[in-house]
């Protein structure tokens, strides 16, 4: 039997599903994320492999990448341990995000495509009716999909390959600070940032992306404190409160 890329009714290339592996570390990091296991919380393999009906071995090698992106910390007969996220961690994530989302815009100006602009449009449409509504995890999902989307007009795939893994960081954030942030700054930030893309103005828009990481990292640290990181409940999607800025 050969290998053949499936393709849908129209004969275009689908995407493949994703394996077991990759099933089990998406749930175990989006479970962390949302605070379902919050900071400190000791995984046990063998539990997390009955409660998902795996072997374990798919949910060790999930802990074993969760482990190298800083999600969790193994330690000796102490098993695997949720780390926290505090005030130092958010500065080097801002340290990075800054300098590579600056770069991310700057491309995305220069290479932007009018089919990408408009899914980047209408991205921002999305949003803007989520955070005005107070759908607060809407609001925060769309939000890190437009940055997501940025760094996918730069045209660069080094750089989204290097960007991949500070987005589960940077929605883990966030989701334990945006509760108590007001949507309207980030929607305005998105929408100008947007419009130097599609103008093709590189600089204005490298410019306007240090900008916004450069406010959210102020606005985000005094909300960053010990008791949030480590009981902060799950967000509510109808919660009544805009959200917080990516």
């Amino acid at each position: 039997m050969t290998d053949r890329t499936p393709l849908d009714r129209e004969g275009a290339p689908v995407d493949a599903p994703p394996s077991l592996r990759e099933q089990v570390y998406v749930e175990l990091r989006e479970r962390i994320i949302e605070g379902v296991h919050p900071a400190g919380t000791r995984l046990v393999e063998r539990e997390i492999a009955d409660e998902l009906r795996v072997s374990r071995v798919p949910v060790r090698e999930a802990m074993q990448r969760l482990e190298s992106e800083g999600f969790l910390s193994v330690r000796p007969r102490r098993g695997a341990l949720v780390t926290e996220f505090g005030p130092e961690d958010a500065v080097h994530l801002f340290d990075v995000r800054e300098n590579l989302e600056g770069l991310a815009a700057r491309l995305a100006a220069r290479h932007a495509e009018p089919v990408r602009l408009g899914e980047l449009e209408r991205l921002l449409a999305r949003a803007r009716r989520a955070a005005e509504s107070g759908r607060l995890r809407e609001a925060v999902s769309l939000n890190a999909d437009f940055h997501r989307h940025i760094v996918e007009l730069s045209g660069n795939p080094l750089l989204v390959e290097m960007m991949a893994p500070l987005d589960a960081r940077l929605r883990r954030l966030f989701r334990l600070t945006s509760a108590e942030s007001d949507g309207e700054p980030m929607c305005g930030a998105h929408e100008r940032l947007y419009e130097a893309v599609r103008d093709g103005d590189e600089e204005r828009a490298e410019a306007l992306a240090r900008a916004h990481v450069a406010d959210t990292r102020a606005s985000t640290a005094p909300l960053l404190h010990p008791s949030a990181v480590s009981t902060a409940p799950p967000l509510s999607p109808s919660a009544d409160r805009t959200a917080g800025g990516t």
